[in-house]
């Protein structure tokens, strides 16, 4: 998808010079998500969260002044305790093969594992509107790839 065009009004998270940094808000994160037409969110903790397909996608600010942007996936496919073993496997091999998503496995307190990937990117000394577009485009396709490839994993069921 080309990247649609980063304004909006005289006030908004957009507005100003194209190319001036700017601190990494929630309000910027979601104006991006906006422009991008992404439909989007917010969770029992306020933060930012879109469904692609079967699968979720928080958008978090983390670090001590929120200056770390994490785009965390969440794959649909849940798997029993027993393919685990089987889902590391998967994780090493893509995170071997690819640079993003870091991919790992979650195993939630009901015993089954679920597939998750990560981006994180350091925005201390700021991001410009189109920096953010691609970071979050970024982890928003990666995340779909991966969400994907779990997916076809024998095993896996969605609810």
């Amino acid at each position: 998808m080309a990247s649609p065009e980063i304004e909006d009004g005289p006030d908004g998270p957009l507005a100003g010079h194209p190319q001036a940094l700017r601190p990494l808000t929630g309000e910027l994160i979601a104006a991006v998500l906006a422009n991008r037409g992404y439909k989007i969110g917010a969770d029992a903790d306020g933060d930012l969260v879109g469904r692609w397909e079967e699968s979720l996608i928080w958008f978090f600010r983390r670090g001590a002044a929120g200056e770390l942007l994490q785009v965390r996936t969440v794959a649909a496919p849940r798997f029993g305790i027993e393919r685990v073993p089987a889902l590391y496997a998967f994780c090493n091999s893509w995170n071997h093969d690819r640079l993003w998503p870091k991919a790992f496995v979650h195993v939630a307190d009901d015993g089954l594992a679920q597939v998750c990937g990560e981006v994180i990117t350091d925005l201390e000394r700021g991001v410009t509107p189109h920096q953010l577009d691609q970071l979050i485009d970024c982890g928003v396709s990666t995340g779909c790839q991966l969400a994907a490839a779990a997916g076809d994993l024998p095993g896996g069921s969605v609810r």
